[in-house]
């Protein structure tokens, strides 16, 4: 399918003075005068032309999206925090960023804090930035994203458009043998607004409109970090705009990362010229996050049921009601149940005893106070949804 090309102009490179100040004398010769950099089209405009075939694969995988997100196989509602956390590990994980389910859970409640998974829960934080400013989607709305992602981290300027010029692999020191050269940080601004329009364009079909705006999104590349990421969180946000999705956070991600390589070929591709490929991986990864989603959600709810057989407690007691907090958070204290629960401390502690002793729930501490508990059976279950991802956990 055709597509504007990015074309190239050449730039003059001016070494940073803390590059060079770390660097040999050859290694300083070797630096390039110059370099090309990406001129992005704007495409707020362009024709969407869709040979049949394709437009048929976008609209399976898009009337695939719209089941899972109603219900599909069963209710998937109660699982839409996990289903969030999980779509912003694999976002995570295509960065190379990646961490253990308990770990991201004890980080989620202050009791841990390794540095992917805090990584990965800023990164959660985009993802519910996306869903929640979906409906008003513009330049706004996505430095919002971004600021939910790096906060904490002013020199990366979260929320604002790049103001340097950034280059994808090669030298760290320039970007003269780089795999790509994104446009310079003055046309950011402009090309920006001119996506917004497009996303906001009613004749493109949906997952057509999410995938080309993400991929437009990556050639802009209009952050000095966290273009990834805050990318595919944009492509989520581009769904719910047009209503294909409305209640969860379905796994296209997982579908990403399965076939990563693909991926970044089919950027690669749209950059030249030829956007079938990114709509192509775009469906496969919509059809793989649809059907890993799925997965997921039967173990979870397998899990569920086999707590109902080895719990003994009323109906209406706060053990049951524990049990549903432990799917979403599969780490918690007394504390947590306290504040989400609104629930007395007795009732809590109490109620987390009855879990520890039908072995629903594990104390990890060994302390008499400020335990933490954890459900094995769920980490297990989030944990293999990652392998199967090719995750690393660590």
């Amino acid at each position: 399918m055709d597509w504007p090309p990015i074309g190239t102009v050449p730039r003059t490179w001016t070494p940073r003075p803390e590059g060079l100040a770390a660097t040999s004398r050859r290694a300083r010769r070797s630096v390039p005068a110059s370099f090309l950099t990406a001129v992005a089209p704007h495409i707020a405009a362009t024709a969407v032309g869709l040979p049949g075939d394709l437009a048929a694969d976008l609209d399976e995988a898009t009337r695939l999206l719209t089941a899972f997100d109603a219900g599909g196989a069963g209710e998937v509602a109660p699982f839409a925090a996990i289903l969030l956390r999980s779509e912003s590990a694999a976002s995570s994980h295509i960065e190379n960023l990646s961490s253990s389910a308990r770990a991201l859970a004890e980080a989620a409640i202050g009791a841990g804090d390794r540095s992917n998974a805090l990584s990965i829960l800023a990164n959660v934080r985009t993802m519910q930035a996306a869903m929640d400013l979906a409906g008003d989607l513009d330049e706004a709305s996505i430095l919002a994203m971004h600021r939910a992602l790096m906060t904490g981290q002013g020199q990366l300027r979260p929320g604002r458009w790049r103001e340097e010029q950034v280059w994808i692999g090669g030298s760290g020191l320039h970007p003269g043998d780089a795999d790509f050269v994104p446009p310079v940080a003055g046309d950011v601004p402009a090309l920006m607004a001119d996506l917004s329009s497009f996303l906001a364009r009613d004749d493109v079909p949906p997952l057509a409109l999410a995938a080309l705006g993400h991929a437009q999104f990556e050639t802009i590349h209009p952050f000095t970090d966290g273009n990834g990421r805050t990318g595919r969180a944009l492509l989520h946000a581009s769904l719910v705009n047009t209503g294909v999705i409305h209640r969860v956070t379905v796994p296209i991600s997982a579908g990403l990362l399965v076939e990563k390589g693909r991926y970044f070929s089919a950027l690669t591709s749209y950059r030249g010229g030829d956007a079938a490929p990114i709509l192509r991986c775009v469906a496969q990864a919509a059809r793989t996050g649809v059907a890993v989603g799925e997965r997921l959600v039967a173990r979870l709810r397998q899990v569920r049921a086999e707590w109902d057989d080895r719990v003994s407690a009323r109906a209406d007691s706060a053990v049951w009601r524990i049990a549903d907090l432990v799917l979403r958070q599969p780490v918690v204290t007394a504390k947590l149940v306290t504040a989400e629960l609104d629930v007395s401390a007795p009732t809590a502690q109490a109620a987390l005893a009855r879990l520890v002793e039908a072995e629903v729930l594990v104390e990890s501490t060994g302390w008499r106070r400020n335990r933490v508990y954890r459900s094995p059976e769920v980490l297990e279950a989030l944990d293999g949804y990652a392998e199967s991802l090719g995750h690393r956990s660590r």
